[in-house]
């Protein structure tokens, strides 16, 4: 790589790095251009030069690095399991503690389907976990685990739930919530096998 690509990679580093920082801490909606540039040391020609939409495409650009480095974590704590079973529960729990940072959350759950609507948002859930998580079902549906259903919509109401339920998460002050979502979503879980 040229030095001219290099500069250009670490600058488009810089503006995630600080954007993604500044979104978790105050809100999409409280980071003004300036704060952002001149928090990454930029100017506002440069930021544009790499996200054209400005401010709006450099929050997707963030939200679409928190979904996959949450896709990954739950993909590799699920594939530490032998057993799919363990998996699928492995991998939900993992989500819920990921999407529970604080440096993830208000990203995740609370800007992204604000900043860029819900359609937008379901678009990059689907292509970092929910299309994991339908898979998952599905293998469990054909090796007789969960009983025989259409796997999209169990997809979509299992997705929705836990992230409801981190939502929820973020917000209480109690200790032992994450145990109490957990074994609730166990249960619910443990009713669709066959």
């Amino acid at each position: 790589m040229g030095l001219r690509a290099e500069q250009r990679e670490r600058t488009r580093s810089v503006l995630l790095e600080v954007s993604r920082r500044l979104f978790a801490s105050r809100g999409y909606a409280a980071v003004g251009l300036a704060d952002l540039v001149a928090a990454a040391g930029v100017t506002k020609g440069a930021l544009y030069h790499h996200f054209e939409g400005g401010k709006t495409d450099l929050f997707r650009a963030v939200l679409e690095q928190v979904h996959e480095e949450i896709g990954t974590t739950v993909a590799a704590t699920a594939d530490a399991e032998s057993d799919p079973w363990d998996q699928l529960t492995a991998g939900c729990r993992a989500f819920l503690v990921a999407a529970t940072d604080p440096a993830v959350r208000r990203i995740l759950l609370i800007d992204g389907p604000a900043v860029l609507g819900w359609r937008d948002w379901r678009a990059i859930d689907d292509a970092q976990s929910a299309s994991h998580l339908a898979e998952s079902l599905e293998l469990l549906v054909e090796t007789g685990v969960i009983s025989r259903q259409p796997v999209a919509p169990l997809a979509r109401l299992l997705s929705g739930a836990m992230n409801e339920a981190a939502l929820w998460l973020a917000e209480t002050e109690d200790p032992g919530a994450l145990d109490d979502v957990t074994s609730a979503l166990f249960r619910m879980l443990g009713a669709l096998r066959a």
